[in-house]
C-alpha cells in the first residue's frame, strides 16, 4: 500500500508541475522569427530537435528522415496499404530469390544538374553495404552487389533470399545520393553542399537552429508547391507552443497533453494527432559483468515500472502500453504482447532479494531531453519508480546531439532510453539491433533461440512461417529484456487553422502532401 500511495503522490507532483503555466518560462527561442504566420507560399515546421547529418546512411533518426524525404529520392516507396509504388524505380522484378531487376525513370536529375543514373544506385547501395562503420549498414548489409546492365536498368544481388529488399529500398539509408558529384568534390563538400533528386534543394542549415529548402525547378514529378521551406529546431515544448500561437510556425511536433486545451479553444489553431511506429524502450547491457546482466534485475526493473500510469498522467492517455516493438501495421507483429504491462512492484523487491540485491542497488540511467514529447518527465518518473523497489538510479539528461554522440559509440551505462520508430514497416527492422552482430558494446545479448529465429526469418520468403518466426523472436526477447518495451506514442501536432495535414505513422513531412487554404 505504502508503494502505490508514494507512486500516486509522485504522479500529483507531475501533474500539477505539468499544469501550472508558470512551472517554465516561455522564450520566443529564434530572434528572427516576426510572430506572423509565413506567406501562403512559405511553410515552417518546428521539430523538437535538430536535423542529425545529410549523411543518409550515417544516421537512423526519424525526424532527420522527415527533413530528407524531401531533398532526397528513393527507387519506391511504401504505398500505406502494405504495398509499393514507383519513385526513381518505374518497374521491378524479383527474378529469383536473390536477384530482382530495376528499370529507372528516364530525365531525372540531381539539384546540381547531373543526371541520374544506375551507377548511382551502384555507389549509394554498395557504399552503405559494404561500409560496417554507418549506421544504417545493418540494414543493407544483405546487398552482395549491384549490377549496372545500362543507364536505366540494373540488377540488385542480394547475400540470401531477401524478402524485405522492397522495404529496406524505401526508406532512411537508400535515398540516391550523385556519385559524380560526390566522387569529384568529396563527402565534406557533400555534408556542407547535399546534392538530391528531390523536390526541393539545400540552401542553409543552422545548427541547432534550423534548416531550409528551396524548390528544386527542374524536378521530375509535379512542380514543388512552397516557395521556402524551413524546419526549426525548438527543444522547449513551451517555446514550441508559444512559436504556434503566436503565428511562428505552421506546423508544431510533439504538442504536450497540458496545452490541448489551451489549442483547441483557440480558433487560429488546431490539434491532429495519429498512432506512430515510435515505441519508448529501455536498453539494458546483459553481458554477466554487468549488474543488468542478472535476468531477474532486469525483470526487476520491468516489473517496477507502471507503464499504464506513465501514459495516462504524462501523456494523457495518447500512448498504448506494449511488451513489443513490432505494433500492429508492422509485418510480423505479435498483438499478444501488445497493450500488455507487467507492473507489479511488489515482485520486482522479491527479484532483487533473489539476486543478492536486498539492500538495494545503483545503475546509471541516460535519457535524451527535449527529443522527444515528456521524454525528459518519462526518465524522471521512472527514475522515481525504481526507486520504491530499492534501485537507485544515477539518471544523467543529454541533449539530442550529445544522446546521438554516446549512441553511436555505445558508450552509455547500464541503461539507456529511446523511442524507436519503423520507417521499413517490418519486424526485421525492429529486431535486427538485438542479433549478435549488431548488438556488440549495446546490449551484448546472447540467445541462441532468438538469433536462430532473426537469421531464418530474414531470409524466409515464406511469408507465412516468417510472421511466425518473428512472432516466436518477440516472445523470447520479451521474456529476457535486453529492451524493456514501454509504450507505442502518438504524434500530437499543432496546426495553423488554415493548414491542411495528415499525420503519418512514420512521422514523415512530405511537405507537398500538405497545403494552406
Amino acid at each position: 500500500m505504502k508503494l502505490k500511495l508514494s507512486i500516486f503522490a509522485l504522479m500529483m507532483m507531475f501533474f500539477l508541475v505539468a499544469c501550472n503555466p508558470d512551472s517554465s518560462e516561455v522564450d520566443t527561442g529564434d530572434e528572427e522569427s516576426s510572430g506572423e504566420t509565413a506567406e501562403d507560399d512559405e511553410l515552417v515546421i518546428a521539430n523538437g530537435s535538430d536535423m542529425v547529418t545529410f549523411d543518409i546512411h550515417d544516421h537512423n533518426n526519424t525526424s532527420t528522415e522527415a527533413i530528407h524525404v524531401n531533398l532526397f529520392n528513393y527507387l519506391v516507396k511504401a504505398d500505406g496499404n502494405g504495398g509499393f509504388v514507383g519513385d526513381l524505380a518505374e518497374e521491378w522484378e524479383n527474378i529469383d530469390e536473390r536477384t530482382w531487376k530495376f528499370q529507372l525513370r528516364e530525365g531525372v536529375t540531381f539539384h546540381n544538374g547531373e543526371e541520374f543514373t544506375a551507377d548511382d544506385v551502384k555507389f549509394t547501395l554498395e557504399r552503405v553495404a559494404n561500409d560496417d562503420t554507418l549506421l544504417e549498414h545493418g540494414n543493407y548489409n544483405q546487398i552482395a552487389e549491384v549490377n549496372v546492365i545500362n543507364d536505366y536498368e540494373l540488377e540488385i544481388i542480394t547475400e540470401n533470399p531477401e524478402p524485405a529488399l522492397l522495404n529496406r529500398l524505401s526508406r532512411l539509408g537508400s535515398g540516391m545520393l550523385p556519385s559524380d558529384y560526390i566522387d569529384e568534390e568529396g563527402w565534406d563538400t557533400f555534408l556542407e553542399e547535399p546534392v538530391g533528386t528531390g523536390p526541393y534543394q539545400f540552401t542553409e542549415w543552422v545548427k541547432d537552429d534550423r534548416v531550409v529548402l528551396e524548390p528544386y525547378e527542374d524536378y521530375f514529378g509535379e512542380a514543388p508547391k512552397w516557395n521556402k521551406v524551413t524546419f526549426r529546431s525548438i527543444p522547449e515544448d513551451s517555446t514550441r507552443v508559444s512559436e504556434l500561437l503566436t503565428g511562428g510556425v505552421d506546423i508544431a511536433a510533439n504538442i504536450p497533453p497540458e496545452d490541448w486545451e489551451r489549442i483547441e479553444g483557440d480558433d487560429a489553431v488546431k490539434l491532429a494527432d495519429s498512432p506512430s511506429q515510435r515505441v519508448m524502450m529501455l536498453v539494458l547491457r546483459t553481458a554477466e559483468n554487468e549488474v543488468t546482466g542478472d535476468p531477474k534485475v532486469r525483470e526487476a526493473i520491468d516489473l517496477a515500472i507502471d507503464n499504464e500510469a506513465i501514459v495516462e498522467n504524462l501523456y494523457n492517455g495518447a500512448a498504448t502500453p506494449t511488451r513489443t516493438r513490432v505494433t500492429p501495421g508492422n509485418n510480423g507483429a505479435n498483438e499478444d504482447l501488445y497493450g500488455q504491462s507487467n507492473y507489479d512492484p511488489e515482485r520486482a523487491i522479491e527479484l532483487l532479494e533473489e539476486a543478492g540485491y536486498g539492500d538495494g542497488l545503483e545503475i546509471s540511467f541516460d535519457a535524451p531531453s527535449g527529443r522527444y514529447l515528456k521524454d525528459r518527465e518519462t526518465a524522471e518518473l521512472i527514475q522515481a519508480m525504481l526507486s520504491e523497489v530499492g534501485i537507485t538510479v544515477d539518471l544523467q539528461f543529454n541533449e539530442w546531439s550529445t544522446f546521438t554522440d554516446k549512441y553511436s559509440s555505445r558508450s552509455f551505462g547500464e541503461m539507456f532510453m529511446i523511442a524507436y520508430g519503423n520507417s521499413m514497416f517490418d519486424a526485421a527492422l525492429a529486431l535486427d539491433r538485438l542479433t549478435q552482430a549488431q548488438n556488440e558494446g549495446e546490449t551484448d545479448y546472447i540467445n541462441d533461440e532468438v538469433e536462430q529465429l532473426l537469421t531464418e526469418a530474414e531470409s524466409n520468403m515464406n511469408q507465412e512461417e516468417r510472421v511466425k518466426q518473428y512472432q516466436k523472436a518477440q516472445e523470447l526477447i520479451a521474456e529476457d529484456r535486453p529492451h524493456i518495451y514501454l509504450f507505442q506514442m502518438d504524434s500530437v501536432y499543432g496546426l495553423q487553422e488554415n493548414v491542411d495535414f495528415e499525420p503519418r505513422l512514420d512521422e514523415m513531412f512530405y511537405v507537398d502532401d500538405l497545403s494552406k487554404n
